[in-house]
């Protein structure tokens, strides 16, 4: 025989578990300082002016739950991209190093709910909705590592810089609403490495170099 029940006890056993609210889902979502806030991957451009800028795609983007492609991963499927504003770098040599200087800029990400990024054409990742626009704090010192003593060769590249969060616009992706300010803070310290081998240039560049990047959030403004 069934021991008794009481009757709160039957209440409970049909109560719902509550949903978390907003405010708490938006906690859940901030990054803590030092936590992964993204890895991207593009190409360093050097045009036919002699400025330089980065363009590319998400490969991963904390918080967003939804599938970042639109098929398989790649530039031409990728629904968030980022584009840096064109600027002028100086250099600087040290035997085998050589030394790229690169100075405070800003750099924006993009939403394409329709994906049109192609690194043949780099506008193309400055396409579709602004959703955060980020600028980098300080000088970012870019280091090249040659090999050979007659005709030396690039075999790698590495830089990091940090970038502040300057301004950012709540979207809808995914059935669900977002806003990277909520996610990043203050914004990033991103560490990037270059490939020594340069990727095909296209028409009115001189230079095309891939590379990829991981960034870990600032944490709380």
């Amino acid at each position: 025989m069934n021991p008794p029940r009481h009757s709160g006890a039957r209440s409970a056993g049909r109560r719902r578990v509550a949903r978390p609210s907003r405010r708490a889902e938006a906690r859940a979502l901030r990054l803590m300082p030092g936590e992964l806030a993204w890895y991207v991957t593009g190409r360093f451009y050097l045009a036919n002016d002699n400025t330089l800028a980065d363009y590319g795609y998400f490969l991963h983007l904390s918080g967003i739950d939804n599938d970042l492609f639109n098929g398989e991963r790649g530039e031409t499927t990728a629904h968030f991209t980022f584009a840096a504003r064109p600027f002028v770098a100086r250099s600087a040599s040290n035997g085998a190093l050589q030394l790229g200087l690169d100075p405070i800029g800003e750099f924006s990400v993009f939403l394409q709910r329709e994906p049109m990024g192609n690194f043949d054409d780099p506008g193309s990742f400055a396409q579709g909705e602004c959703i955060a626009t980020l600028r980098r704090t300080g000088m970012v010192v870019g280091t090249t590592v040659e090999q050979g003593i007659t005709t030396p060769t690039p075999v790698m590249a590495t830089n990091v810089f940090s970038a502040r969060l300057l301004e950012s616009r709540p979207f809808e992706f995914g059935g669900r609403r977002y806003d990277l300010a909520q996610v990043l803070g203050a914004g990033v310290t991103q560490f990037g490495t270059a490939a020594g081998t340069p990727a095909t240039t296209p028409a009115g560049y001189q230079l095309a170099v891939p590379f990829t990047g991981s960034a870990l959030a600032l944490g709380a403004k």
